[in-house]
Order: structure tokens, then C-alpha cells, then sequence
């Protein structure tokens, strides 16, 4: 056996108890059966939240101020390297060229009160050819930070939250 059969070997089996492991912390909720993990991309970036009126179901919630979602911002990073980008819609694009779209389809809490949900997203548009073009779902997990904490006092203003998450880009079958 060559050394490139071993180090395919090694690396093969390394890839699969990494998902093996990731796939055991995933909430069952977002637990995406008979798929294939593409690639897992770490970002880390900031949810960028502004100061808007409530338009709340009773009338005292009508025209308080709160903080309300307006995009993400994030780089996304393999191996301590740049390696793409996570911005509004939400999009991803990696460096090959290939991008997609996704939509939320399931969300549950976030490890602490300051992190955000992890999700199951649908992905919804393909751009370009490239390791995300097969992509049928992301699972967003292993979130550090980026929810808005506190009141805001002025509409419009802008707050940016530092996150960290771990985006999971898996295609059906197997």
C-alpha cells in the first residue's frame, strides 16, 4: 500500500468521526437524516441588530423600541484560513465561486441566553459550480454569542454582536 492510500485512509476515517461527533451534539430537532456532510465551515463574524418600533400584538408593545435582526457578516474559515463569506438573505459564498441561499426551516435555542439559535436551513438558490452546488441543506450549530442584549434607546441605531458558529453543509443521500 502507497502512502497516499494510507494518508486517504487516515483522512477518511478522521472525517467520519468528526461527523460522527458533530452529528451527536446536533439537537435532534435539526438532526438532518439520509444526508452527506459536504463540508463544515467555522465563521465567525457579527449579527448585526437595529434599534426599531415594535409593532407588538397589544397596545402597550406598539412603538416600544427593540432590538430586531437585520443581517450577519462573517467570515468563514477552515483551518484558520478565509475561506468564503455569510452575509443577508442568508447567503454563503465560498472562494471556488459556488454560493447559496437558505431558508429557515426549524430553529432551537442556542447553548446559553447570549447565543443564538442553531437551525436547519433549506437552501433555496445555487450560484455557481463548486463544493456548495450540492448542497440541499445547512445546519447552523455550535453558536457562541451574536443575540442582542439589552434596550436601545434610539430608532435606527445599529448594534453589532460578536458570534461564532459552525455551518454545516450537508446533500441528500448518502
Amino acid at each position: 500500500m502507497n502512502i497516499s492510500k494510507v494518508l486517504l485512509n487516515v483522512v477518511s476515517l478522521a472525517t467520519i468521526w468528526l461527523a460522527a461527533k458533530a452529528s451527536a451534539q446536533v439537537p435532534l430537532a435539526i438532526t438532518v437524516r439520509d444526508a452527506t456532510v459536504i463540508t463544515t465551515l467555522h465563521a465567525e463574524g457579527a449579527q448585526i441588530y437595529e434599534c426599531k418600533s415594535f409593532a407588538g400584538k397589544s397596545p402597550s408593545e406598539v412603538g416600544t423600541l427593540t432590538w430586531q435582526f437585520r443581517e450577519p457578516i462573517a467570515t468563514l474559515i477552515v483551518d484558520g484560513k478565509s475561506v468564503g463569506r455569510h452575509y443577508a438573505g442568508p447567503n454563503w459564498e465560498h472562494i471556488d465561486g459556488s454560493a447559496v441561499k437558505g431558508k429557515v426551516n426549524v430553529s432551537v435555542p442556542g447553548p446559553t441566553s447570549s447565543d443564538i439559535p442553531w437551525l436547519e436551513l433549506e437552501v433555496v438558490d445555487h450560484r455557481k459550480d463548486g463544493i456548495l452546488s450540492a448542497a440541499t441543506t445547512i445546519q447552523r450549530v455550535n453558536t457562541k454569542g451574536g443575540l442582542a442584549q439589552g434596550s436601545c434607546e434610539s430608532e435606527g441605531k445599529l448594534l453589532s454582536v460578536p458570534y461564532a458558529a459552525d455551518y454545516v453543509f450537508l446533500r441528500k443521500g448518502t
